[in-house]
């Protein structure tokens, strides 16, 4: 994840916003990207010996000797495992990228679970000084403005490209994170893109007090509007959406997805309906004017944020503000609240946050720009026809969402104490150290070591998403079981956490280079699927269900930006854990779910300080230290 941005300041070429195709420097983005590796498919008999070492300390050892067996089975010379990998090979030729497809569907369009809390990550910005809504008129129209410079960049293919350890990424994903709306489904969703289209939206949809407006951000002559342009637009738009007796059409986008796609299906035999979502999911992206949240203290200001960025805190207050199938959702509270929230099909974390860290800086620049005096139309309110039985399926919406909301646990903290700089005095890498420490943490809480899943980019490949660093591995619970064991050396225990850093790393540089095991299962498992052949046995195994099972589902997104993602648990009784390494703190987000009696979102973070605490503890008070 840790993506060495090499950013040279590109000054965007011409003036031109929307450039025609003659205009584009001829073909930067796809010379670029025909010129990046294609994602390989890893030998057969090295994912199953990898996947046995990481069931070693997860399943008990009759589950480990019965899998053994099903692995061999699956193995034999021209048996099923050598048809399945035959067949993924085969078509790791014929597509740009073997997996891209696949994952797309099986990760995201084909899960039928609310986006919200389950699906679509939040980022919490720093807390802006202002309080009233001149305050957060002003910021939005910057925000704006930055978004549409970064836009400009993704326009004229000027945006540097980003490398990983001397290589090239993926720069995909940049393409399809603006003017793209994800469409409910039936059975399966669809993700929708009108960047590419031959005449791309021009407008963005601003949200206040539950009403929808269009607000076209270019001139007629294909300049975006300055920033005093935009404020203006916006104080037209919050002084027409006073009323807050307004049915919040937007809740409807957090429900289970089939529920959704059905209710879709009905609002939209509208034609008023129709063209107003069609016009929420042309826009560029969307800007939430919040509401005030309850008032919180300042320690758990930022938990608060953060559960306003993941589901907008209820029916109450901010939840129906949102259109949740949006790629890209900004949302400016009037308390000086600030953040946003992404629907996860289209992209990771990484290319969010680079656009984060490019708006943020353009915020803190002053406007020199004259504000030409043209008088701007009215931006266009989106009206909706309200049907009894609309009427209803929002209803359902609030309900479910206000469930989601009260099960919803987020705990944010700000570890004061070290940030990178302490893993790397002892030439650790910071994120397997505190990849240890959540192992240590949990250990600590369950006394046992559980599936952990990490994402890891592989956007060193053409159309790369992402492959899962197992943090837990039998190096890791060695080093977890003995960090206590009041009859081992301190010595002893500094070899087993230097010894367990480094399996992390190699762990997560093998998976980098698309040589990791999950993805490859997955793949084996959907070949087989298409070959409509029956489920291999390796698939049906309690120890495959184990492994599968996270309870701590984890990601590292760093930025430049003193922000912290967070996105809910994906099992049950598990954990989500987002952090952004500082030099010199880190920000955690925990997050747990209140019906889970066994789970504890407060003490996960508590316990993750202690942990870290206690391993910088022991590297400092052993003299070896032959680091």
């Amino acid at each position: 994840h840790t993506v060495l941005q090499a950013k040279e300041n590109v000054k965007p070429c011409g003036r031109l916003v929307r450039p025609v195709a003659p205009t584009r420097i001829p073909g930067r983005y796809l010379s670029h990207q025909e010129g990046l590796p294609k994602l390989p498919v890893p030998s057969l008999q090295q994912t199953c010996e990898r996947y046995l070492a990481i069931l070693e300390p997860i399943v008990d050892e009759e589950e480990l000797s019965h899998t053994k067996e099903l692995l061999a089975e699956f193995q034999k010379a021209g048996g099923v495992g050598e048809r399945l990998q035959k067949g993924l090979e085969r078509r790791a030729r014929k597509t740009e990228n073997w997996l891209s497809d696949w994952w797309l569907t099986t990760a995201y369009l084909d899960y039928r679970m609310p986006v919200v809390v389950h699906s679509s990550p939040g980022v919490v910005l720093p807390r802006l000084e202002f309080s009233d809504r001149q305050g957060q008129m002003r910021f939005a129209a910057k925000l704006i403005a930055g978004v549409l410079d970064f836009k400009t960049m993704i326009d004229n293919e000027t945006l540097p490209v980003e490398y990983l350890g001397g290589k090239q990424l993926c720069m995909n994903q940049y393409y399809q994170v603006l003017s793209s709306c994800r469409i409910p489904g039936l059975k399966r969703d669809s993700v929708v893109n009108h960047a590419h289209r031959s005449r791309p939206p021009a407008h963005i949809t601003v949200v206040h007090n539950f009403q929808f407006f269009v607000l076209d951000v270019y001139n007629s002559d294909g300049t975006p509007l300055t920033v005093d342009q935009l404020y203006m637009q916006l104080e037209k738009v919050w002084s027409s959406s006073l009323q807050t007796n307004k049915e919040p059409i937007g809740i409807l986008t957090s429900n289970q997805r089939n529920s959704w796609g059905k209710a879709y299906n009905n609002l939209i035999k509208d034609k008023t309906n129709k063209d107003s979502v069609q016009a929420i999911q042309k826009s560029i992206f969307t800007v939430c004017l919040d509401a005030p949240m309850p008032c919180v203290s300042d320690e758990l200001y930022r938990s608060r944020a953060a559960v306003q960025m993941l589901h907008g805190g209820g029916s109450r207050w901010n939840s129906g503000n949102r259109w949740f199938d949006k790629t890209l959702q900004f949302i400016i509270g009037e308390d000086g609240s600030c953040g946003l929230m992404y629907e996860h099909a289209p992209a990771e974390g990484p290319p969010i946050v680079s656009l984060i860290d490019h708006v943020v800086e353009y915020t803190k620049k002053s406007e020199m720009v004259r504000t030409p005096m043209v008088p701007l139309p009215m931006p266009l309110k989106l009206r909706f026809n309200i049907t009894p039985e609309i009427k209803k399926d929002i209803e359902k919406a609030k309900q479910n969402m206000n469930i989601m909301v009260h099960d919803l646990d987020v705990k944010v903290i700000v570890f004061s104490h070290f940030g990178k700089n302490v893993p790397k005095t002892h030439k650790m890498s910071p994120d397997a150290f505190i990849q240890m420490g959540l192992q240590l943490a949990y250990y600590r809480m369950y006394q046992r070591c559980c599936a952990t899943y990490e994402s890891a980019s592989l956007r060193m490949f053409k159309l790369g998403r992402t492959d899962t660093i197992r943090s837990c591995s039998i190096d890791s619970a060695n080093f977890v079981k003995a960090m206590d064991d009041p009859s081992k050396q301190k010595i002893e225990k500094v070899t087993l956490l230097e010894k367990a850093v480094k399996a992390h790393r190699a762990y997560t540089d093998m998976a980098i280079h698309g040589q990791a095991i999950d993805r490859h299962l997955l793949g084996l498992k959907l070949q087989a699927i298409e070959d409509l052949t029956s489920m291999p046995e390796i698939f049906m195994d309690t120890s495959y269900a184990v492994a599968n099972h996270y309870n701590l589902s984890t990601s590292q997104v760093p930025a430049k930006t003193d922000c912290v993602m967070c996105f809910g648990p994906v099992a049950p009784d598990g954990y989500g854990v987002c952090y952004n390494p500082m030099a010199e703190h880190i920000n955690f987000a925990v997050s747990a779910f209140n019906s889970c009696n066994e789970t504890n979102a407060a003490h996960m973070a508590q316990r993750l300080e202690e942990a870290l605490l206690d391993m910088r503890m022991l590297l400092e008070s052993t003299p070896k230290a032959k680091l």
